[in-house]
């Protein structure tokens, strides 16, 4: 049996059902135990499995998560009992490219001073907007949302530079730095993007001494896990002009409270954790995973697309 623990669209179930019309398909909103006892496969978002539900799903082989992200998932029970598991890892390259792109040009060409003043119906014209020609993005997680993020930038003739754990070369980077050697980029970009996935190395790795080596001028972006940086060293960066601005789709905290200073910081944009979001989303998470189900009823396991190691987190 295949267990959805969410409920997809009409059209994208038709389509799976007839695609395999030889599976047992059962589309739920939540986990519930008859369903799990009995499924060999658990197709979920990855926040909704505990420990105790990897122990009762006796017969589960696969989890297929729709998402990029693990860490919220029970990884050591799943480890234990030789469970595979796979992710939609890149389907979130085009929206959240685009959404990075978008915050970036706003930012360069003063978009958010320009509708405050459409609002007052102020005919201002002596408003500072600069290029983004020319510019340096230091890119850390230069994957698939990294490369294309990179892709768009070097459209605009943007300098990049890719930071990842081994220094190797990736896509549309003009040049690379290790993790390690991330301090030698910083002082170097205009734009610190980062969009890398949440594992034990990158907790917290942005600290104090980082953004004091970024130029003054610099728009720190988060992307890719809340975790990368203490929100009170980031809160410092903002309040004190260590950088310029920020603009973050993840915190530590989610949701952010009502309360929290970053609402009121006019040099940070908080975007609720919405980049990633597209209507096509689950459209590319099910072409990711209808070919990886005929490779698992083929037995074909060890050709599965986005195989997650989960000893690294990704």
């Amino acid at each position: 049996m295949i267990y959805f623990t969410f409920d997809p669209r009409p059209d994208l179930k038709e389509d799976l059902l007839a695609s395999f019309p030889e599976e047992q398909f059962v589309f739920e909103k939540s986990v519930k135990q008859p369903f799990l006892a009995e499924a060999e496969i658990i197709v979920t978002y990855g926040e909704d499995l505990t420990e105790e539900h990897i122990a009762e799903a006796s017969q589960l082989k696969w989890i297929m998560v729709t998402s990029a992200g693990i860490e919220k998932m029970p990884k050591e029970a799943i480890a234990a009992k030789g469970i595979q598991v796979t992710n939609v890892r890149g389907i979130h390259k085009v929206p959240m490219a685009e959404s990075v792109l978008a915050h970036i040009l706003a930012d360069v060409h003063a978009l958010r001073e320009i509708y405050a003043y459409e609002e007052k119906s102020e005919w201002k014209r002596n408003i500072k907007q600069r290029e983004l020609c020319d510019a340096t993005a230091l890119i850390i997680g230069p994957g698939a949302i990294g490369g294309e993020i990179g892709r768009l930038l070097q459209a605009f003739q943007v300098t990049t530079i890719g930071c990842n754990r081994s220094g190797r070369a990736a896509a549309y980077m003009d040049e690379m730095v290790t993790l390690e050697n991330i301090k030698s980029a910083l002082p170097k970009a205009d734009f610190v993007i980062s969009v890398i996935p949440e594992t034990e190395e990158t907790k917290h790795l942005l600290k104090k001494e980082h953004f004091e080596m970024m130029k003054r001028s610099a728009l720190f972006m988060n992307f890719g896990r809340g975790s990368l940086v203490e929100t009170n060293v980031l809160l410092e960066a903002l309040t004190k002009g260590i950088i310029r601005s920020a603009v973050c789709d993840v915190f530590e905290q989610e949701p952010l409270p009502a309360d929290h200073p970053f609402w009121a910081l006019p040099n940070m944009t908080v975007s609720p954790h919405v980049s990633s979001h597209s209507s096509r989303y689950l459209e590319r998470s099910f072409a990711i995973f209808k070919p990886n189900l005929k490779k698992w009823r083929a037995g074909e396991v060890a050709t599965l697309q986005n195989i997650v190691n989960l000893s690294l987190g990704y």
